[in-house]
C-alpha cells in the first residue's frame, strides 16, 4: 500500500520516472486500475451536488471505459500512425501509464464544496491533460513532448467522438 500511495504522490507531482516506472513495472496494471477507479469515485462524489443520480457508480464507470479506449486509441495512433524513432510499446504500458495519469482526478472530490466546484474540475482537467501527455511521452518513447501533445490531442478528439456516440445509447429513456 506504502508504494501505491508513493506512487500516486509522484504521478500527482508530475514525475516522468515515476511514468517509465509503471511503465516497465507489470505488477503496476492493478495500481493503475486502482488510480482510475478512484478517480472515477472521486469525479462521482465531486459531482453528487450537481444533482447527478447515481453519479458515483456513472461516473466510476465511465472513467473506466474511458481509461481503456484512451489507452487503445493512444496505443494505435502513437505506435503505428505517429511512431517516433525510438517508440516501442504494447497496450500494458500504454494502460499503466495513462491509468497513473489519472491520479489528478482525485482533487475532484473537492467538487462537493459549490464555490470550488467548477474550479476543481477545471484544475483536475489540465492537471490530468498534463500528467496524460508525460504518460505518452514516456509510454512512446517520444524525444519530443510536441509529438505527444499531437497524440493526445488527436486521442482526446476521437475518443470524445467514440464517447459521445455510445453515452446516449446508455441514457434512459425520457421521462413520459
Amino acid at each position: 500500500m506504502k508504494d501505491f500511495v508513493q506512487r500516486v504522490i509522484r504521478a500527482l507531482k508530475l514525475e516522468a520516472a515515476l511514468f517509465e516506472e509503471v511503465e516497465a513495472d507489470r505488477g503496476a496494471t492493478t495500481q493503475a486500475i486502482g488510480v482510475v477507479l478512484l478517480s472515477g469515485i472521486a469525479a462521482g462524489i465531486g459531482s453528487s451536488g450537481r444533482g447527478l443520480a447515481g453519479g458515483i457508480l456513472l461516473l466510476t464507470i465511465a472513467s473506466f471505459l474511458a481509461w481503456v479506449v484512451w489507452a487503445l486509441v493512444t496505443y494505435v495512433i502513437g505506435t503505428k500512425i505517429l511512431p517516433g524513432a525510438r517508440t516501442e510499446a504494447d497496450m500494458g504500458q500504454l494502460l499503466r501509464t495513462v491509468g497513473f495519469s489519472s491520479a489528478p482526478g482525485m482533487i475532484q472530490v473537492l467538487g462537493v464544496i459549490p464555490v470550488l466546484a467548477g474550479a476543481v474540475f477545471f484544475v483536475a482537467s489540465v492537471w490530468m491533460l498534463v500528467a496524460m501527455v508525460i504518460a505518452v511521452r514516456q509510454a512512446l518513447d517520444y524525444e519530443s513532448t510536441a509529438r505527444a501533445v499531437g497524440v493526445c490531442l488527436i486521442g482526446w478528439s476521437l475518443q470524445m467522438i467514440l464517447l459521445g456516440a455510445l453515452l446516449p445509447a446508455w441514457s434512459p429513456p425520457p421521462a413520459v
